[in-house]
């Protein structure tokens, strides 16, 4: 046995056994300088007859036969034509099993795609108009009801809330068919005659309705030449019958309040009350300043002085064109002041009555007043 140089221990012998598996090894792969088990797997798309197996099969047959012979192999090319042709072929998103469909086309806009729920994109819409719909609908009571409390009568009428109408009847304010009645609950049919204060009230809601009137129609509910009324412009404004508040001529143009409510048409109209008006005055030549002191100190007409507030020419516009500012509501007193001085009056526009203007109104059109402006003209 011989001994390491270094060490002094003897060396173990080589075993005869490994020469030969490594011969044999090598015999085995066919080629003697090459490694031992190195494989040779075919690219992609290659199919050797070099590369099958022992039982008549290549690793792409066996590829093939586990997921699925396809026609077309995708990612192999990346040419435009065979990229669209692919995405066509392609399962759509959201689709993990055959027969399954994509969300994204189950729900459309206004669902889960864009954060709602199905079946509520419509709630809101849904319920305002379930809310119109219950209004109309108590509106329609309201009118096709044949008896009312007496209270809600007087409540209707704008005159003030149910308890104020109550206290109002116990202290024998409320007069029903020419009878004082202070029994509480009290039933009214819409045929009876009630009377608060000396003067007839209706069950109807206060409407106000402000309207700037064009040429060509007059200020009636009805008439007999059948010309255009100003009911025509306002039909759709109230499901109540509203009446004109004083009257414009057919050539006068201006805002004109339409509503139901006698007791405010009554205090509007009087002149005890003065309600002012402002008018927009074009004349046919240039107004003098002796005439426009005649003017202001009163000119007298059949029923009387006529009482001007204020008048004076407009700022930026010819002489011809001057405001004037009254109180009295008889008719046509605009025009019979000037023609008594020898003016006639080309065009006429009231710019404001009672403190309402037509700003924003354009001419033929209308709007409801707000609250606000309601509770101004009760407080005139």
């Amino acid at each position: 046995m011989s001994r390491d140089n270094n060490s002094g221990r003897p060396k173990k012998p080589r075993s005869s056994t490994r020469n030969n598996s490594d011969d044999s090894r090598a015999s085995r792969s066919g080629n003697s300088g090459s490694k031992p088990f190195k494989k040779s797997f075919p690219k992609a798309g290659e199919r050797n007859s070099d590369s099958k197996r022992s039982n008549g099969t290549s690793y792409q047959d066996r590829m093939d036969k586990k997921f699925g012979k396809t026609e077309q192999e995708p990612f192999i090319t990346t040419s435009g034509e065979e990229r669209k042709a692919f995405s066509k072929s392609a399962p759509k998103r959201g689709s993990s099993r055959p027969g399954s469909f994509d969300t994204r086309d189950k729900y459309e806009r206004g669902s889960l795609k864009y954060g709602k729920r199905p079946g509520t994109d419509n709630r809101e819409d849904k319920n305002k108009s379930f809310v119109q719909k219950r209004r109309l609908n108590k509106i329609d009571k309201d009118i096709h009801k044949d008896t009312i409390r007496l209270n809600k009568y007087i409540a209707n009428s704008g005159i003030c809330s149910r308890r104020e109408a109550d206290e109002l009847i116990t202290q024998g304010l409320v007069e029903v068919n020419g009878k004082v009645v202070t029994e509480m609950g009290y039933q009214v049919q819409k045929t009876d005659k009630v009377v608060f204060d000396g003067q007839n009230i209706t069950p109807e809601k206060p409407v106000y309705v402000l309207l700037n009137k064009p040429k060509g129609y007059i200020s009636t509910t009805k008439d007999d030449k059948a010309r255009k009324t100003v009911m025509d412009l306002v039909a759709n404004a109230s499901p109540y019958r509203v009446f004109p508040v004083g009257r414009l001529d057919r050539s006068t143009t201006g805002v004109i309040l339409l509503t139901n409510d006698g007791h405010m048409t009554k205090k509007l109209t009087h002149p005890s009350f003065d309600a002012k008006k402002i008018y927009h005055v074009t004349l046919d030549k240039k107004l003098t300043n002796e005439d426009m002191k005649l003017i202001a100190e009163g000119i007298r007409l059949d029923e009387g002085v006529a009482v001007v507030d204020q008048i004076s020419f407009i700022e930026g516009k010819p002489r011809n064109e001057v405001g004037i500012e009254i109180h009295i509501g008889w008719n046509r007193v605009i025009r019979r002041i000037f023609q008594r001085l020898g003016y006639e009056v080309e065009a006429l526009d009231r710019v404001m009555f009672a403190g309402l203007t037509k700003k924003n109104i354009k001419r033929g059109h209308w709007r409801i007043l707000s609250e606000q402006e309601v509770n101004n003209l009760k407080m005139l």
